[in-house]
């Protein structure tokens, strides 16, 4: 797995929080199980933790970052197989490059401050998605699979259950 060395504190106005747990990004990456033709998108990739541990298994990975230093420090691997955008993924067209054969796959640890609005904008774009997978902050994946009755019932899980 590549490591740039850099040092970056995270950014509250981004919501910004990096996964540094070697573990946990194994684990994630074996519950992705990304495939060599996957059409993979990151959110959020930050210092590159899960960017560089699921570069190996896929051809290409698109990655969305908002912040323009850590784009920049993503910019610098020189990783072919790694395109960034250095954009809000609220305004990404998820059906851009979309093969008609083939459905995107999302993947990325989300800043908490857009997690619910960014849930709601990759609705719009299901038809395109295979599949997604996110680290999300617990109130968020409780809100997500909220039952009817519960104070985490409400609009997010009506729209995604």
């Amino acid at each position: 797995m590549m490591k740039l060395n850099f040092l970056h504190g995270a950014k509250k106005r981004f919501g910004q929080h990096f996964i540094v747990e070697s573990s946990i990004i194994e684990t994630l990456v074996k519950f992705i199980m990304p495939q060599a033709e996957d059409i993979m998108i990151e959110i959020g990739p930050g210092l590159g933790a899960l960017t560089f541990a699921i570069l190996p298994y896929v051809n290409h990975l698109q990655a969305i970052e908002l912040d323009r230093d850590l784009a920049m420090h993503l910019t610098l691997s020189k990783d072919p197989k790694l395109t960034i955008h250095q954009l809000d993924a609220l305004r990404y067209d998820f059906k851009k490059g979309v093969d008609k054969n083939k459905k995107i796959r999302v993947i990325g640890n989300l800043p908490y401050n857009i997690s619910t609005p960014l849930l709601f904008h990759l609705l719009s774009f299901s038809e395109y998605i295979q599949d997604m997978h996110f680290m999300l902050q617990k109130e968020v994946a409780e809100r997500l699979v909220g039952k009817c009755s519960t104070k985490a019932y409400g609009r997010l899980s009506v729209m995604v259950g």
